[in-house]
């Protein structure tokens, strides 16, 4: 048996993926700041006999993050699928939005923190054993700020664009190695976020392997099947 770590893991798309990659047979290890949170969702993928487990840590908290990667490792298989994607969820220190004109040190450095060394570190914890194996799976979400300039967010894209600059590095690097890396923004409306209907196609991404970025979108969600066996 395999497992998903999925970094930043709330109720509405972290749970989602974890219940799809759970029924086709992974052990689920959930990452997120709240001990609520993670017991709500260990309890619900329970109810779906998914073997899960919740692992509290902090993404600004580069010590924290490696020690929940530490108890993942004693308590389940072998990581073989990394998914990242935190967001804020209320107010947190630091992390404010500004636009291009007032764009700041001070209010870049929180969210390259968030984004860009959060994603590195988790990265490390399971990256060399997935060398080591030649196998893995390595899918870094973000919002459309990453691809798309978007002036209301000029300091959150920096540190998105600079999070897809080296997961599309990550792609081309690692493709010999048998390790994909892909990177997924997604660009949707309220009405089309949709957790239910977005998560199987990080199933699809995981069994395919191919491509170094995969823009999800409503026309995207709405042409593709649900799910695909492997």
């Amino acid at each position: 048996m395999a497992t998903i770590a999925i970094v930043g893991a709330g109720p509405g798309l972290g749970f989602s993926i974890g219940k799809v990659f759970g029924q086709q047979g992974f052990e689920v290890a959930l990452i997120a700041r709240r001990r609520s949170t993670l017991d709500d969702m260990v309890g619900r993928l329970g109810e779906l006999e998914i073997p899960a487990g919740g692992y509290q840590a902090d993404i600004m908290d580069r010590a924290s993050l490696v020690q929940a990667f530490k108890d993942i490792a004693a308590n389940h298989s072998p990581v073989e699928v990394l998914e990242f994607s935190p967001a804020p969820r209320g107010p947190q220190p630091g992390l404010v939005l500004a636009g291009p004109l007032d764009v700041s040190v001070a209010n870049v450095q929180p969210h390259i923190d968030f984004y860009v060394h959060g994603a590195i570190t988790a990265t490390g914890q399971v990256l060399p054993d997935m060398i080591e194996r030649g196998t893995g799976t390595l899918l870094f979400t973000t919002g459309p700020s990453s691809v798309e300039p978007s002036p209301a967010m000029g300091n959150v894209g920096i540190a998105c664009a600079a999070l897809r600059n080296w997961v599309l590095n990550l792609h081309d690097t690692l493709a010999s190695k048998g390790v994909y890396a892909a990177h997924v923004p997604l660009s949707l409306s309220a009405d089309e976020a949709d957790p239910e209907t977005i998560a199987p196609h990080y199933w699809n991404l995981h069994t395919r392997g191919e491509g170094a970025e995969h823009l999800l979108s409503g026309d995207v969600l709405r042409a593709a099947p649900r799910t695909e066996e492997s």
